[in-house]
């Protein structure tokens, strides 16, 4: 691995650089805060296809355009005069060390639930308290992470299960109320109970150490693995796939399932 001088070096080639696109790159120049968020927002996403693949040069690559993003901000701010790539950075190492007391102070803590409940406390400390446990949750998350976080944030204040067994009698009763929704053929109400039902399966995921997006996005890779080996020999065999029968379709989804 390279020094840490090394390291500097090479994010100050990277400062000077941007600097230099701002002022000569016709499509650079003209980027502000509203037409790069967008973008930003898909260079995370592709980060995170990375990261699930396990692809670590497809993560460097990532991890580079989303700096870009971060840096690019940044120099934004500066020709505004508001604040620069060396504000952000001692901002960051402020929130670094009063959060991570510790590290850094005099407080213990043995293991990583006590550190993400100190995490918590002294979040609500930086805001004097005035603002809601679960203000920090950003509105524009997905729907499952936002769940999944929600639920966190709750926790670490002691709103959660005595014990974790206890979340499925709450699945059982969110299932049992989305059956009768659906038998009565009430959609509106199906969509509220169908909700209920899987905030309860996510927090039983929660409670059992189970990221639930990075499962289900586990399935969804398997499913398309599976899926896709379906088409390719469907086509092999010159058939189409919308007139082959259900149970050879099953018999090419075992196929696929048997070689994982």
């Amino acid at each position: 691995m390279h020094t840490k001088e090394e390291k500097m070096e090479a994010f100050g080639r990277f400062l000077d650089i941007l600097d230099e696109l701002r002022i000569k790159c016709p499509w650079d120049k003209k980027q502000t805060y509203e037409s790069l968020r967008t973008n930003t927002i898909e260079e995370v996403y592709e980060l995170s296809d990375a990261l699930m693949k396990h692809d670590m040069k497809d993560v460097r690559k990532e991890l580079g355009d989303v700096l870009l993003h971060v840096a690019f901000y940044a120099k934004i701010a500066s020709e505004t005069g508001d604040f620069d790539i060396k504000d952000v950075c001692d901002s960051l190492c402020e929130k670094l060390i009063f959060r991570h007391p510790h590290v850094f102070g005099n407080v213990k803590a043995e293991t990583a639930g006590q550190v993400s409940e100190n995490w918590e406390q002294l979040k609500l400390k930086e805001k004097d308290g005035n603002k809601s446990v679960l203000s920090g949750v950003p509105t524009s998350l997905p729907s499952l992470i936002k769940a999944y976080r929600i639920q966190d944030k709750a926790r670490n204040v002691g709103f959660d299960w005595e014990e974790k067994e206890q979340v499925w009698d709450k699945v059982k009763e969110e299932f049992g109320e989305l059956q009768v929704e659906l038998a009565n053929l009430d959609k509106d109400k199906s969509e509220a109970e169908f909700g209920d039902f899987l905030f309860s399966v996510i927090n039983a995921g929660r409670l059992y150490g189970i990221n639930p997006d990075n499962a289900l996005e586990r399935t969804n890779q398997k499913f398309i693995r599976r899926f896709t080996y379906l088409e390719e020999h469907t086509l092999k065999q010159g058939k189409d796939l919308k007139e082959m029968p259900l149970e050879e379709m099953d018999k090419y989804w075992n196929e696929a399932k048997a070689k994982e």
